[in-house]
């Protein structure tokens, strides 16, 4: 599993946010949780449902620049719109190693670069 975090849009929203970065990002953190268990709960379910958990995980991801895991929920985003479920078990099965490996990768950078 390739993780991929994009450190220039990181530093982007650190002279943003400023002083409210670091707890961003650990909200932030636990919202790419939370998202992916909203998306798992509505796959079977309600798929405009699931489509607005990916939709939402996909953009909270790219503004603070975990790549990879956006990319990922585009990818699950779009299966869902145009009823493409070829991929989607696979995207699916790999979502937790991305949001538990952009997690700790943002952690590690934050520690690395706000301590």
């Amino acid at each position: 599993m390739n993780v991929t975090i994009n450190e220039d849009a990181l530093a982007g929203m650190q002279a943003l946010l400023g002083e409210q970065f670091a707890d961003t990002v650990v909200f932030c953190c636990s919202e790419f949780e939370r998202l992916e268990n909203e998306l798992r709960m509505a796959l079977n379910n309600d798929k405009q449902e699931a489509i607005r958990h990916a939709h939402s995980l996909k953009s909270n991801a790219a503004q603070f620049g975990a790549t990879s895991l956006s990319n990922l929920a585009r990818a699950i985003e779009q299966g869902l719109i145009q009823d493409d479920l070829d991929d989607m078990d696979d995207n699916m099965a790999r979502l937790s190693a991305q949001v538990s490996g952009s997690k700790s990768q943002l952690l590690q950078w934050l520690e690395v670069n706000c301590s």
